[in-house]
């Protein structure tokens, strides 16, 4: 495939890149390509283990596996050693590039892939499911992603996106913020989010960027006036990555910041749902309408599509859809059953309740975490919060709410004013106060830390 490295010699000399080198990364791709292409065999796919600190270093190894036809997975440098074992054991590496240098495996000798597999000249493997504690990497293509791109270009009416990257640029909230500026001719800017927090910023002319962030993030943007004022320049601010409460959206239309919640995956490349700034600004709450490159539907159990405004399961097809989890292509991936419940209203616009998976059933009421967590957060009450169902011998699964409590708030105050707010059944049995929430750097949930923490604290089991 040449179309990576087509793109790069057409940006030819022009200093798209803000805060890295331009003319290091076109050299490093080159050293990189010519590497990769000795260690390539005509019917055999090297493996490459991407995991570069260094932003050139790692868009270099990127555009270079892609272009050498490699199968590139993209990897957290911050992994644990559990979960590197995880991963290496999985894909059992031929390369692998890391802090600057390229250790070749010789443990692991080329070896055949399945022929479906092997139909593909390069593939893209973007890591998902940390959260979870089981890390998979979504099997994407150089297409699938500019499928992603053109979607995003055409719902924005775009001919150049420039994008202000904060976020990891393994993920695939980071990697997309790429593709568009350097598959479209943008520029993008590159600052690690703690950099930004302690006040460094580019001299850009910020009205003409998108930058995305996460809930969490945003919200400490917003604890600091001067990084508000500067964020609320922004021409577009992608807001994605984890479910965002009511109170922090308010604050933000409060300071006129364009927001752009969003509703996408690692399995979608990026958001297939976004709901415009205009619309936001104009007290629209919700996911927005579906870009032009995916469709949605919404299905009941049977897999039936339901009307507009009728609550089920939602269902995807869409050109940037991933073709499976590695090692395994899916049956059919024209279509993705999400875990996640909502409806369409009669505009068009994606309505989301929360993730199926994450249903609680307790005295056999159905209860969205999603619903109970935003309640909790309008009392400002918490700086964070997480509603999980723990077995309960009476009622099947009782609530349990796990806290950063503000002040010298406690559970007391806090159902105090929810039993206004919320029925008794969906008023938390458990509360458990933390100083921290185990989350990844997208604002996610561990759930496994999480149970954990409610282990001890309840003494379960």
């Amino acid at each position: 495939m040449e179309r990576p490295l087509n793109y790069l010699q057409k940006i030819g000399n022009r200093n798209w890149l803000i805060g890295c080198n331009s003319l290091q990364l076109q050299q490093l791709t080159e050293e990189f390509y010519l590497e990769l292409t000795l260690f390539c065999k005509s019917d055999k796919r090297p493996k490459i283990f991407l995991a570069e600190r260094q932003p050139e270093r790692f868009l270099a190894g990127f555009i270079a596996a892609c272009a050498a036809n490699c199968y590139v997975f993209l990897c957290n440098p911050d992994w644990g050693t559990q979960e590197w074992q995880q991963v290496f054991d999985l894909v059992q590496p031929d390369i692998i590039l890391r802090d600057g240098e390229i250790i070749k495996n010789s443990k692991s000798p080329l070896i055949s892939h399945s022929e479906l597999i092997n139909q593909y000249s390069s593939l893209i493997m973007i890591p998902t499911g940390g959260s979870s504690g089981q890390i998979k990497f979504a099997i994407h293509t150089w297409d699938t992603l500019i499928a992603s791109v053109q979607g995003f270009k055409e719902y924005f009416l775009l001919n150049y996106i420039n994008s202000f990257c904060v976020l990891p640029l393994y993920h695939v909230s980071g990697l997309m913020q790429f593709m568009r500026s350097f598959t479209t001719g943008g520029k993008l800017a590159i600052l690690p989010f703690k950099a930004l927090e302690y006040g460094q910023i580019y001299n850009i002319e910020a009205s003409n960027f998108f930058i995305s962030l996460v809930p969490t993030q945003l919200q400490r943007l917003l604890q600091n006036p001067k990084l508000t004022e500067w964020i609320s320049q922004f021409e577009t601010v992608m807001l994605g990555g984890a479910p965002a409460w009511n109170e922090l959206l308010e604050k933000a239309r409060f300071h006129g910041i364009r927001l752009a919640p969003t509703y996408g995956m690692t399995e979608t490349a990026s958001q297939i749902a976004t709901l415009k700034p205009d619309d936001f600004l104009n007290s629209k709450v919700n996911s927005g309408q579906i870009l032009p490159h995916a469709q949605v539907t919404i299905r009941d159990r049977e897999g039936e599509i339901l009307n507009s405004n009728q609550t089920g399961n939602i269902t995807i097809q869409a050109k940037s859809l991933a073709l499976g989890y590695y090692p395994k292509l899916w049956e059919n991936h024209d279509y993705f059953q999400v875990d996640d419940i909502g409806f369409l209203d009669t505009q068009g616009y994606l309505n989301i309740i929360g993730r199926n998976s994450d249903k609680i059933i307790s005295g056999g009421e159905n209860i969205y975490p999603a619903e109970i967590e935003s309640a909790i957060r309008a009392t400002q009450m918490v700086n964070d919060i997480c509603v999980i169902g723990i077995p309960d011998t009476h009622w099947g699964q009782a609530l349990t709410a796990i806290y950063i409590p503000k002040e010298s708030y406690t559970s007391l105050h806090i159902r105090t004013v929810l039993q206004d707010k919320l029925c008794k059944f969906k008023i938390p049995k458990h509360w458990i106060s933390v100083s921290n929430l185990p989350r990844n750097s997208q604002g996610k949930i561990n759930r496994q830390q999480l149970h954990k923490i409610v282990i001890h604290q309840l003494n379960l089991y």
